[in-house]
C-alpha cells in the first residue's frame, strides 16, 4: 500500500516500542523481536520462548499476505476484485468474510458510522496516495452516491468453509478501518499455534498481546497523546487483548491554514468535527475493536458510550479537545494517568 505520514507510525511504533523493551529483561526467557512494514504501517513483533523465531515468523507471514490480499491498487487483490466485479459475486478468504461481517454488524449499530464503501471519499481527499485536495460539495455528493456498504451481500457456503460477497456495480470499498484490526487477530494466532505463549504485537495505533508477559504479570500498553504523537497520556494494565486507538492526529494534511484530518463523517464527505481528538478500544476482537475505534470517534462523546452502555464486551477511553478523559468503568484499576495536562473521570 502507499505510504504516507511515516513519521507519526515510525513514532507510534517506537512509542510502543519503549514501553516492552523492559520486558526483555524478564526472567531468563528470550525474546525476538522484528519490525515489518506493511499496511502503510511500521509494525513490531515481539515473542518470547524458544518458539518465538518461529512464532514471528508465522505473524509476518499472516500480516503480508493480508497486506497484498488487501491493496486495492493491486490487481491480483481481493479488494481490487470487489472494487471491479460490477455486481457480480466474488469469492473471499475467511479474513475478509470477518472483516465484512464485523464491520456491517458495527455500521446496522452505529447508525452507518464505520462505511467501507467510503473509498471514492477518501480517494478524494489524497489519503490513500499522499496527493492531498479538499473536494467541493459537487464532488463529494458524487462520490457519496456511491456508498452502498448496506446493499452488500455475504454469503457463507458451509459445505466448502467459503465466502462470497457483493455489492451495486459501481461501488469501491477500502478495509483501512479495520485491516491492522484483523490482521492482528490473526497474526496472535499464527504466534499461538507455532507454540508462543508470551508475545505482543504493535502495528502503528494497534497493539494486541497473546497471553500474559514471561514472568506472568500483565502488559503495560502505552496510550498516545493525541497533542504530542512522541509522548503518551496513559498506560492501561491488561492481559490477553487488543488496544485500537483512532485519532485525528495518526493521518491529516494543512492547507490554507486549516487541517484536515482522516476520520470521515459518512453523510457529509468532510472530516468529523466534534470534540474528540482520540478513541481508544480494548477488545479481546482485533477486528471488532479497529472497527469500533473509527466508528464511536465519528458518533462523538455522547452517543459513544451510549453505544457502550448499550451493547458492552468493550472498554474504552475518550480524549477530548479540553484535554479531558473519560474511560468507563472496567479499566479503574487498569489505566493509569501519565500526564498531568489531562484531566481523568471514569463513567458508568
Amino acid at each position: 500500500m502507499k505510504h504516507i505520514n511515516i513519521f507519526h507510525r515510525i513514532a507510534a511504533a517506537l512509542l510502543c516500542l519503549c514501553m516492552l523493551l523492559p520486558l526483555a529483561a524478564c526472567g531468563e526467557t528470550k525474546m525476538y523481536q522484528k519490525q515489518v512494514f506493511a499496511m502503510d504501517t511500521v509494525m513490531t513483533l515481539t515473542a518470547y520462548g524458544n518458539k518465538g523465531e518461529a512464532g514471528l515468523n508465522a505473524a509476518q507471514s499472516v500480516i503480508t499476505s493480508m497486506d497484498s490480499m488487501l491493496d486495492p491498487d493491486v490487481e491480483t487483490s481481493t479488494t481490487y476484485a470487489i472494487n471491479h466485479a460490477e455486481g457480480a459475486n466474488v469469492s473471499v478468504s475467511g479474513q475478509v468474510a470477518k472483516m465484512l461481517s464485523t464491520a456491517q454488524t458495527v455500521y446496522n449499530q452505529s447508525g452507518g458510522t464505520l462505511d467501507l464503501s467510503l473509498y471514492p471519499v477518501i480517494k478524494r481527499w489524497g489519503f490513500t496516495d499522499g496527493r492531498y485536495y479538499v473536494p467541493s460539495d459537487d464532488e463529494l455528493a458524487q462520490d457519496l452516491a456511491r456508498r452502498a456498504f448496506d446493499k452488500m451481500i455475504l454469503t457463507s457456503f458451509p459445505s466448502s468453509g467459503s465466502y462470497a460477497v457483493s455489492f451495486p456495480a459501481g461501488t469501491e470499498i477500502t478495509f483501512g478501518a479495520v485491516a491492522k484490526g484483523c490482521a492482528s487477530d490473526y497474526a496472535i494466532a499464527a504466534m499461538r499455534n507455532a507454540g508462543v505463549t508470551s508475545g505482543i504485537i504493535s502495528l502503528g495505533g494497534n497493539v494486541q498481546t497473546l497471553g500474559l508477559k514471561p514472568d506472568g504479570t500483565n502488559w503495560t500498553v502505552a496510550v498516545q497523546d493525541p497533542n504530542n504523537s512522541s509522548s503518551y497520556l496513559g498506560v492501561i494494565s491488561v492481559g490477553e487483548t487488543a488496544v485500537v486507538t483512532s485519532g485525528t492526529y495518526q493521518r491529516y494534511f494543512t492547507q490554507n491554514g486549516k487541517t484536515y484530518h482522516h476520520l470521515i463523517n459518512p453523510e457529509t464527505g468532510r472530516p468529523i468535527n466534534n470534540t474528540l481528538t482520540s478513541v481508544t478500544i480494548i477488545c479481546e476482537d482485533g477486528t471488532l475493536a479497529d472497527c469500533l475505534s473509527t466508528a464511536l470517534f465519528i458518533m462523538g462523546e455522547s452517543k459513544a458510550l451510549n453505544y457502550w452502555r448499550t451493547y458492552g464486551g468493550f472498554e474504552m477511553i475518550l480524549v477530548n479537545k479540553d484535554n479531558q478523559i473519560t474511560c468507563t468503568k472496567g479499566l479503574m484499576e487498569q489505566f493509569t494517568l501519565a500526564n498531568d495536562s489531562y484531566t481523568l473521570r471514569y463513567t458508568e
